[in-house]
């Protein structure tokens, strides 16, 4: 493997600083023999020593902490993409996404949505809050719209709608499935603050939530197939994935699709039902 490979937080900490205007930042142009701040200057910025941040940049520096890493994007002044691709490079994760701006549910995601008339699907947060939906989600898995908003959430909805457990053939199982998947989803996001209300609040409420959740498992939830019960057309198999939504590292998007032929007829008799 080559130098460069093997350096990849080095040299991109030195290509992003060699992209800054030194006025910009209140530094003088005139007698610099390479464009950019200097080293000393982004470690003044990000309040570090200018020798450790030398050794970041040669490789040897270790890995840096979080703090760390935020004050080098400020001083750096990176975008939201470049401070997740300088949280990728030192820790081999994205950063926390806690202190930025919910996720929005755009009008084109909505259409993405809307254009799966027989698979039903929804948006949801870091929390798994349920911010968005389809037609054939509200005919299939539960009639969101009638929801106060608060319990729009897929974890709250699994622990305190009966409704919802009724339509769930081994609840057990899934609940079990469904918590591991949630701390390992929470955890590669960075566990923001409406995480860690919400198992506050499930803890307390559910002694089942709080059995499953102590028992620290963890799933992967990319895809797989789920079994409900629903009180029109009787059983549905349906498999499931879970995509990101790319520039919006809160939202997930989760695709539900008839796995056979009689499912298929089942959710279009709901749906244009």
């Amino acid at each position: 493997m080559s130098t460069l490979e093997e350096n990849r937080l080095g040299n991109y900490l030195k290509n992003r600083r060699a992209r800054l205007n030194p006025a910009a930042f209140g530094y003088t142009a005139a007698n610099r023999r390479t464009p950019g701040l200097r080293r000393e200057e982004v470690a003044l910025r990000a309040s570090i020593s200018a020798t450790w941040y030398t050794w970041l940049e040669q490789g040897r520096g270790g890995v840096p902490s979080t703090a760390v890493l935020e004050r080098i994007a400020t001083a750096l002044d990176l975008t939201a993409a470049e401070r997740e691709h300088l949280f990728l490079l030192a820790q081999d994760r994205p950063p926390e996404i806690r202190g930025q701006a919910p996720g929005m549910v755009t009008p084109r995601l909505q259409r993405v949505l809307d254009a799966m008339p027989l698979s039903p699907a929804f948006v949801r947060r870091a929390n798994w809050d349920i911010v968005a939906w389809n037609h054939a989600a509200t005919k299939v898995l539960a009639d969101y719209r009638q929801l106060p908003v608060h319990e729009r959430n897929s974890l709250r909805m699994l622990f305190g709608n009966p409704m919802v457990r009724a339509r769930m053939v081994d609840w057990e199982k899934d609940a079990e499935a469904i918590v591991a998947s949630f701390r390992a989803e929470s955890a590669r996001v960075g566990a923001p603050e409406s995480v860690r209300m919400l198992v506050e609040e499930l803890t307390a409420s559910s002694p089942e939530f709080a059995a499953l959740w102590h028992r620290n498992e963890v799933r992967t939830h990319g895809e797989g197939t789920k079994q409900i019960l629903h009180p029109v057309v009787g059983p549905l198999s349906l498999d499931y994935s879970v995509f990101a939504v790319d520039g919006q590292p809160e939202l997930s998007m989760v695709v539900y699709s008839p796995a056979t032929a009689q499912d298929v007829e089942r959710v279009r008799l709901l749906v244009e039902g």
